[in-house]
């Protein structure tokens, strides 16, 4: 039996939000948010090939309004999903586990995240 009178571990209640716990946090989420992605992309090429008007449909949805910051949306996190996964693999070798560099590395990840974002979103309405 156990003791009811044991202190608990801290829980998330308990500590204060770092930018490492919510980059972390943000990579699952971004990982759950591209799987999602790939299953609608997956229908629209199934789409592609069976029925078009309904693609055409799901494509035109996607062009503007909400579908279009959906798209956005999507195209941010396989940014942060691939600049984060960048900087895993870097641990994965050894490098980078100070503090300081934790930190550098996680607010570069956000920046070059955001600026890969605008400029696909730039040049794709550009071209």
């Amino acid at each position: 039996m156990s003791n009811p009178n044991r202190p608990l571990s801290p829980h998330l209640q308990v500590y204060k939000p770092q930018l490492t716990s919510m980059l972390s946090i943000a990579h699952r989420l971004t990982g759950m948010v591209l799987a999602a992605g790939v299953v609608v992309f997956t229908i629209w090429l199934y789409l592609v090939t069976t029925q078009a008007a309904a693609a055409d449909q799901l494509a035109a949805f996607f062009a503007q309004g909400l579908g279009a910051v959906l798209l956005f949306a999507w195209l941010f996190t396989f940014n942060y999903h691939l600049c984060n996964g960048i900087r895993h693999l870097f641990w994965d070798a050894g490098k980078g586990y100070d503090i300081p560099t934790v930190y550098k590395t996680g607010t570069l990840v956000i920046i070059v995240a955001v600026l890969l974002t605008a400029g696909e979103i730039y040049w794709g309405y550009v071209s």
